[in-house]
């Protein structure tokens, strides 16, 4: 197990690499390829997948392929078919539709979604296997993760990528690299003595009989909840910021042309939070840690509704990508660590494909598609059965607001709603 930490961040990294190539700038390609009424489509396939893939993979990984090797080739997979979906994009140009790109995009994203479980799974595993302290040691792996997604951001903007499919290719290109390293990985557990006559074990699905337990039910279901969140943001915010570029004052503003390079504010503020999880863990507990994801999320959206590019309302957007750190980590990293610690070695992957179905599953599909009704019903105007941007500057960034405020309020109903119906009592002694 030399070297196993080094060996989990390259994978790590890897892993979100392929993510960050596209999630928070193929909005502006879509934009620009007049596919704009179809971005809460591709933001929500992302959750439609991760109903059953993440699930089903885990159930694989537990009982008949090792993860590591799982891993691998599902990314070979994505890679090909996101490959697939660029060339689309290559050969059709600006004229490229609907169906052309997006049964690629869509069967890349099935694969690619349940590597996120299974990357933290082979991690948990390969970390156990050393004799390490999961709680301490994975986060600063994790990390690399999300210096991975911000390298590929930070590539798409300063190329022009942001604007084209190239972004796919560079994804599939990650993905590829990803595919082969996979299988030097450290060897992980498959369980293949299943009783006889047992169905459940034997479909592998013993990981949702958790659903049981009241209090990993409310979790799951609140998990749901916070999963809304994940993906408005990833879908819109960039081409928000591209939306002030139609007035002469804010057109040539730093925050509108790098909107993609601004966005990694967030990736930053993450990277820097990863780092907290263990010490806020073991101190507050898994229910003040998710509570203040969510008032970190009211927070991330409110910010972005008052916030302009320039002056105190670029400040506004800056506090919006710093607190997305706390959002995210404090909900999806934490949480995964929770699940981890309150499950049986035997179903742990599949149990982190539950996790994955009820955040980036339900969650993400209904949240992207709500997200999209909400900004279209503010910020569009059927003209001669045409959708289009509201023709005036100020009714179309007024529009943009609201539609983030109705999100923030969302984010704070539902805290205040956790606060009181989940029930942890927080022993710091067992998590250390």
């Amino acid at each position: 197990m030399k070297g196993i930490k080094f060996r989990l961040i390259v994978m790590n990294f890897l892993i979100f690499a392929v993510w960050g190539a596209y999630l928070c700038s193929i909005s502006i390609y879509l934009d620009n390829v007049e596919l704009d009424t179809k971005i809460g489509s591709f933001f929500a396939i992302q959750g439609i997948v991760s109903l059953f893939m993440p699930a089903l993979m885990g159930i694989v990984a537990d009982r008949w392929i090792p993860a590591q090797k799982l891993l691998g080739i599902c990314h070979l997979l994505a890679a090909v078919f996101m490959a697939l979906a660029g060339y689309m994009g290559m050969k059709y140009g600006a004229a490229v539709t609907f169906g052309e790109i997006f049964p690629y995009y869509a069967i890349s994203v099935a694969f690619f979604m349940p590597t996120i479980a299974l990357g933290n799974s082979v991690s948990y595993n390969a970390l156990s296997k050393a004799g390490m302290d999961i709680v301490k040691d994975f986060p600063p792996i994790r990390v690399f993760g999300t210096i991975g997604f911000i390298a590929s951001m930070w590539i798409v903007n300063f190329t022009g990528y942001k604007d084209s499919y190239m972004q796919l290719y560079l994804s599939a290109v990650w993905g590829l690299l990803l595919g082969i390293y996979a299988f030097t990985l450290p060897e992980c557990p498959v369980n293949k003595n299943v009783q006889k006559g047992s169905i459940i074990d034997a479909l592998g699905l013993r990981a949702f009989t958790l659903f049981k337990e009241k209090r990993m039910c409310i979790f799951f279901i609140f998990s749901f909840l916070l999963g809304m969140c994940l993906q408005v943001t990833n879908g819109f915010a960039t081409t928000y910021l591209d939306d002030f570029g139609a007035s002469p004052i804010y057109e040539n503003a730093f925050a509108v042309k790098n909107n993609v390079f601004l966005s990694s504010i967030s990736q930053i503020s993450e990277t820097l939070c990863i780092l907290l999880i263990p010490f806020f863990l073991r101190r507050y507990g898994i229910k003040k840690v998710m509570f203040i994801s969510f008032m970190a999320w009211f927070l991330r959206f409110a910010f972005l509704g008052a916030g302009s590019p320039v002056g105190f309302g670029l400040v506004l957007f800056i506090l919006s990508m710093i607190v997305y750190g706390v959002a995210f980590d404090f909900f999806n990293i934490s949480g995964s660590l929770f699940v981890d610690q309150n499950t049986d070695v035997s179903i742990r992957s599949s149990a982190q494909g539950v996790f994955m179905m009820m955040t980036n599953g339900f969650g993400a599909t209904i949240g992207a598609w709500s997200a999209g009704a909400i900004v279209n019903a503010f910020t569009k105007v059927n003209v001669d059965g045409v959708v289009i941007d509201l023709p005036v500057f100020h009714e179309l960034m007024a529009g943009w607001s609201m539609a983030w405020y109705v999100f923030a309020a969302f984010a704070l109903a539902v805290g205040i709603l956790f606060a009181i119906v989940f029930k942890y009592k927080h022993n710091p002694e067992a998590t250390k």
